[in-house]
């Protein structure tokens, strides 16, 4: 399955919330649908991820596809920026990591450029958001709806990187 696909489920949501969290006048339910967003957005990432990496292992040989799913089965939420650039895409070589960051620069620089915020910064704000929200139960009374939803989209270039990096 492409990676990209596994964005519809979020934007879904998203697409849906964006006409009900207008017309609902309670801050305390648009802050839990800002924790609930955050989750729907991390899920899709840690989808994205899983199938960007499988993919790239099945295309080279099949018992390392085989290990590679086995190993990203129980990603839960580690998929911190850091994680992904130190841990994961070096155990598939030096070539790919750097690769990685150099899309990575270019394309933060570029957006950031173009609409003055940080996709690296966004990522991994959403993935906090995300834990507080899912393991600590913490209510978010700094972020808006619309900056979840931002960040959501700006994450989105990050993954969009490591696909184009993790390419032969």
């Amino acid at each position: 399955m492409p990676y990209a696909t596994h964005f519809q489920h979020a934007d879904d949501v998203v697409a849906h919330l964006n006409g009900v969290v207008p017309t609902l006048g309670n801050p305390l339910l648009t802050a839990k649908y800002v924790g609930f967003v955050s989750v729907a957005a991390v899920t899709v990432y840690e989808m994205a991820i899983k199938d960007i990496f499988c993919d790239f292992a099945n295309r080279k040989h099949s018992v390392l596809g085989a290990f590679v799913e086995s190993h990203f089965k129980r990603i839960n939420g580690r998929i911190k920026l850091q994680i992904v650039k130190d841990e994961y895409i070096p155990r598939f070589g030096t070539r790919y990591t750097k690769k990685f960051s150099r899309l990575l620069e270019s394309t933060a620089k570029s957006h950031l450029r173009l609409h003055r915020r940080d996709i690296k910064t966004s990522y991994n704000n959403l993935i906090v958001w995300r834990n507080d929200f899912a393991h600590e139960g913490k209510i978010n009374s700094t972020t808006t709806y619309n900056e979840v939803v931002q960040a959501y989209l700006d994450g989105k270039e990050v993954i969009h990187c490591l696909a184009q990096a993790m390419v032969r």
